[in-house]
């Protein structure tokens, strides 16, 4: 019964995992963006202005969050055994986790969060994706946490704004990013947008709608990753190590 109760507990602890895990995401944009709006507002402009106060860029112009989280009592090894084990169940795409290293204690990942932010402009319908570099370094009793997001990846279909022709045939915003040899449909580019020159860092930006979901998007994805870590770390994913 014990052991049947133990299965019961991590079969739904992988079920959560997955269902947070959406392409290799840990968790989907319909919940982020419901947490979002809780927590800083459905205006996204004002919360992007807001958050913009506390936030500041790195030497290469990226937007890095930093949080060491206290452990005590853990040992380096079973923290990083907790750690790999969260890793793997959240991310579930297997090139995700990009450096795993249990001698120094650091584990890298990197997924891609696609369509974090969605906007149709006067000329131009966007998808913004981005690409954080979660870095995980660990020591007896501590962990500390490095989330980077370097750019936005965007989908910019230059066909799909209000004032533009309906075409029934174009392939959608929502889809994954066009190949460079993809000639399919001359109305969608792949563009990276640096964060340092768009809004709330830059004020006239034209893009500023969309950039502005997508900091504020970015922000909440981050917070709800390291209280996921600090979870990990701080409990026994199962609750009980006694079997």
């Amino acid at each position: 019964m014990k052991q049947t109760f133990k299965l019961f507990v991590l079969t739904a602890i992988l079920t959560v995992c997955g269902t947070l895990g959406m392409q290799a995401q840990a968790i989907k944009i319909a919940d982020l963006e419901k947490y979002a709006k809780e927590r800083y507002g459905e205006r996204w402009l004002d919360a992007a202005k807001n958050l913009a106060t506390g936030l500041t860029l790195d030497a290469n112009q990226s937007l890095t969050y930093q949080e060491i989280i206290e452990a005590p009592g853990k040992t380096k090894q079973q923290l990083y055994i907790a750690l790999n084990y969260w890793a793997t169940a959240t991310f579930r795409d297997n090139n995700a986790i990009t450096l795993n290293d249990k001698d120094a204690g650091c584990i890298i990942i990197s997924s891609t969060i696609k369509n974090i932010a969605e906007h149709t402009g006067t000329l131009s319908k966007y998808s913004v994706s981005i690409t954080p570099v979660i870095r995980l370094d660990i020591k007896e009793g501590r962990v500390r946490m490095t989330c980077t997001v370097q750019n936005y990846d965007v989908l910019s279909d230059v066909s799909g704004g209000w004032l533009s022709i309906p075409d029934s045939d174009r392939r959608t915003y929502g889809d994954s990013q066009r190949k460079a040899e993809d000639v399919t449909n001359p109305n969608l580019y792949d563009e990276h947008w640096e964060i340092a020159l768009h809004y709330p860092f830059v004020d006239k930006d034209p893009q500023k709608r969309t950039c502005a979901k997508a900091l504020v998007m970015t922000h909440a994805y981050t917070n709800v990753i390291l209280d996921k870590v600090a979870t990990a770390i701080k409990t026994d994913m199962l609750g009980n190590d006694d079997w």
